[in-house]
């Protein structure tokens, strides 16, 4: 652990310690979670973008939806408009997840552009401004897969961060528990290159709404390491390096140095993310790969060679569709079917991993249960 967190991080949890008494007193609605916020109740459940297995994704109602099925934390991906607010939505083009293509308003507004090295077309929320964005409603991103979601099309709009950090202050006080956020900056380079900034904007809204604690209340991520330790610098809240299946981040890419995400999971790699964060959130077959023929395989060492770094790991991403399964735990043929999710669960809590993000908050944290039980 770097000296400038590790003196921090004492100071504070002596803090926490003589303060145990009075979190006691005030009750669970008040009361710290431990710090970094894996909590008492084991491994951390978050809603991924909230519960998109259920209703259209990173909309309010699919927030609510996770939190009413005892999630930990909702995940709001963050991009901004024109006008430099921050949005939630998994990806700036926004087409796949609004009904903006039907709108012959914004028709003009189409563009083609290059986005982390590759080409895509479609409408950007830096295109829009938050008023303009606003008008639009969201629509289920993988119809063919989750065809009762659409059933929700056009019923919710694009929320902003804050409106997200509003929800969550209010459910914590519906449901006498703290709700976490776990905000991600999405493309960070690529909106440094245009002028609109993520970091910056994180910072502002986590310090104006009193979430610039240790105390996991805020976790914020990214796949960049540069965006992390840009608030590493100005944030006291626990960081997380989000970890792909393969290739470098983007900021490696576009400076030309820099790690591969291979080299993060190293042990060499893993120390050198504990100088700026405290977690690694590694894409699940990177801590149970599966065979060649698509059945589960054994757990490689990555957990415990990141507890051994000191970073906690949260896997992403779990479902319970059949298509994002092992073959040995699909169910029939379709797709879209639900396979036997629970016993995917139970093999990753078993390897001490501290969090999940999942699609389906009910089915992950019924499989936490599970564990617990035995």
């Amino acid at each position: 652990m770097p000296v400038a967190r590790r003196g921090r991080r004492t100071a504070l949890l002596a803090a926490a310690a003589a303060l145990l008494p009075l979190l006691a007193a005030v009750g669970p609605a008040q009361a710290a979670p431990p710090e970094h916020g894996v909590g008492a109740r084991g491994p951390l459940v978050v809603g991924h973008r909230g519960a998109p297995g259920y209703r259209p994704e990173h909309t309010l109602a699919s927030y609510e939806l996770a939190v009413r099925m005892n999630a930990d934390y909702i995940e709001p991906d963050l991009v901004p408009t024109k006008d430099g607010e921050l949005v939630a939505r998994h990806e700036n083009e926004i087409g796949g997840t609004t009904d903006v293509a039907s709108r012959p308003e914004f028709a003009d507004r189409k563009k083609t552009k290059t986005i982390d090295g590759a080409k895509v077309t479609g409408w950007f929320t830096e295109d829009f401004t938050l008023r303009e964005l606003k008008t639009l409603r969201a629509v289920e991103r993988i119809p063919a897969v989750r065809r009762h979601s659409t059933l929700y099309n056009g019923r919710y709009q694009v929320p902003t961060l804050q409106e997200v950090i509003d929800l969550a202050k209010r459910l914590s006080r519906q449901h006498h528990r703290r709700i976490g956020i776990f905000p991600e900056t999405k493309h960070p380079t690529y909106f440094r290159s245009i002028g609109l900034p993520l970091e910056e904007r994180v910072i502002r809204v986590l310090k104006r709404n009193g979430m610039d604690h240790r105390d996991g209340r805020a976790i914020v991520q990214s796949f960049e390491p540069t965006s992390l330790k840009i608030m590493n610098r100005g944030l006291r809240v626990p960081l997380l390096q989000a970890i792909s299946t393969s290739g470098a981040p983007y900021d490696t890419v576009a400076s030309g140095k820099g790690p591969t995400f291979n080299d993060m999971v190293a042990p060499a790699g893993l120390k050198e993310i504990s100088t700026y964060a405290d977690m690694i959130g590694p894409e699940k077959t990177r801590v149970i790969p599966n065979r060649a023929d698509g059945t589960m395989g054994t757990p490689t060492p990555l957990v415990r060679d990141a507890h051994a770094a000191g970073l906690k790991v949260i896997v992403y991403t779990f479902r319970n569709e059949n298509q994002f399964l092992p073959r040995d735990l699909r169910v029939g043929t379709s797709p879209g079917d639900y396979g036997q999710a629970f016993r995917e669960y139970a093999a990753f809590y078993r390897t001490g991993i501290d969090g999940v993000w999942s699609d389906n908050p009910d089915t992950a944290v019924e499989a936490r249960e599970d564990v617990r039980g035995n």
